[in-house]
């Protein structure tokens, strides 16, 4: 049994996942979970992104694909995911949970202009711009697609709606790793990550009876790092604040 299994991760190795296999030669699952997980190599990770942004981002047509290329010819039987025609769903096609989890890994590398630009890919809105990129994309302008075709023919062509936990996982992507919203064992800290031009945003948040209105101001056009944390105007050394269900008003200012 154990020898059967080593035999069979010893193939995939040869057919996935490699610059020597004939398909899906980078997979932007591994790249991105590299950075995630904190598994990776600390300069590996920067080098996974760009392999990643290099060989799976199409920028022409808003695509973040899953992996390139798509199973058609290959040797090894990978599964039901062949079954789908190459570039349509997980094969080869945008598969948006996945696309997701870059603007993640980005943001945790401190690349605010790359999660930003790669957040306005996704974003269902921008695949409906006009009549002609509408009628190629199919779907609703408001609702996050679960896939995106990349096949001959139908390259930006939305697949399933309604059906995926891709929006929350966007919700989570942009809240707490863009905007830097972050709530651990009820302390509320932030820690943006976003593009050097944005010079100032607000957050506004209600914890029960009490409201937390937050901004940050990003006059060092920077991506990362808080330089001052103030609570209704006094400065907390540990950047963080425990949540109160008081019925105040508490108002935050970031300074990065």
């Amino acid at each position: 049994m154990e020898d059967g299994i080593k035999e069979l991760l010893q193939m995939m190795v040869i057919y996935f996942g490699s610059i020597d296999s004939e398909e899906c030669k980078i997979d932007s699952i591994a790249q991105s979970w590299s950075v995630i997980s904190d598994a990776g190599d600390n300069d590996k990770k920067y080098i996974c992104m760009q392999e990643l942004e290099n060989n799976l981002v199409d920028r022409e047509n808003k695509i973040i694909k899953l992996f390139w290329p798509g199973f058609e010819n290959c040797k090894f039987n990978p599964g039901y995911i062949k079954a789908y025609p190459n570039g349509i769903r997980e094969n080869g096609g945008q598969y948006t949970h996945a696309a997701i989890w870059t603007i993640i890994a980005m943001s945790k590398l401190g690349f605010g202009e790359k999660a930003l630009e790669f957040a306005q890919i996704i974003n269902p809105i921008n695949h409906s711009l006009n009549k002609e990129s509408a009628k190629k994309y199919r779907l609703e302008p408001f609702v996050i697609s679960a896939d995106i075709y990349n096949a001959e023919g139908q390259v930006g062509t939305g697949g399933w709606s309604w059906y995926t936990g891709s929006s929350s996982w966007y919700y989570d992507a942009v809240v707490e790793y863009i905007l830097g919203f972050k709530i651990e064992n009820k302390f509320l800290k932030i820690e943006p990550c976003i593009a050097n031009f944005w010079k100032e945003y607000e957050i506004h948040y209600k914890y029960k009876t009490s409201m937390y209105n937050i901004k940050v101001k990003n006059k060092n056009s920077k991506n990362t790092g808080v330089e001052k944390f103030l609570l209704n105007g006094e400065e907390v050394k540990d950047k963080k604040v425990l949540l109160q269900d008081d019925g105040k008003i508490y108002n935050i200012e970031i300074i990065m």
